[in-house]
């Protein structure tokens, strides 16, 4: 009864903690507003919207919700329009990650969109590049196979496509998962 009655009548949250979502018309909106706001100084993250909100575009933004004046005021002085700004505050309105993590003991892949990078865990080096559907993904993968994570480059400096982006998102949080088990 105790569980049921605290579901219902929810402790209100820490404002400051409050997190809202920015929604897309495509995802070249949403790379160039994430490079504005995190030149901003703005604590973003970009995410997968929950699915009712999905215009096409299957990227969006999340931003810390009492800050939402200035954000929405940096993006207008860039010329960037979201089709909606939405507070996270229920439940099934929560964004998904979009990277995912398949440890495979000597390997590790990590998914980010369609974008797949597997790196052996031992070494650290580049074993796999695969999905997506880009024309440059096989440049990708053949700047950086062989390679340690940490000796190759960053896909966003190689290409311009989604794919070159989502593996940017799977290859920065590989570094992060190999500084996080080396310390």
């Amino acid at each position: 009864m105790k569980n049921l009655l605290s579901k219902i009548f929810k402790k209100e949250e820490d404002p400051r903690k409050a997190r809202g979502l920015l929604i897309f018309s495509n995802t070249s909106e949403v790379i160039k507003a994430e490079e504005i706001l995190k030149e901003g100084g703005y604590q973003i993250k970009v995410m997968s919207p929950p699915p009712q909100y999905r215009t096409g575009c299957d990227l969006s933004i999340t931003f810390p919700l009492v800050e939402q004046l200035g954000v929405t005021r940096l993006l207008k002085e860039k010329e960037i329009s979201p089709l909606e700004i939405l507070p996270l505050s229920e439940e099934r309105m929560e964004p998904l990650d979009i990277c995912r993590i398949t440890d495979f003991g000597e390997y590790l892949m990590v998914k980010a969109a369609n974008m797949k990078i597997t790196v052996h865990t031992f070494t650290w080096k580049i074993v796999n590049i695969s999905g997506g559907g880009c024309p440059d993904v096989p440049y990708l993968a053949s700047e950086m196979i062989g390679k340690r994570i940490s000796d190759a480059p960053n896909p966003k400096t190689l290409g311009y496509t989604l794919c070159a982006y989502s593996l940017s998102i799977a290859f920065e949080e590989t570094l992060r998962l190999m500084e996080e088990r080396l310390c």
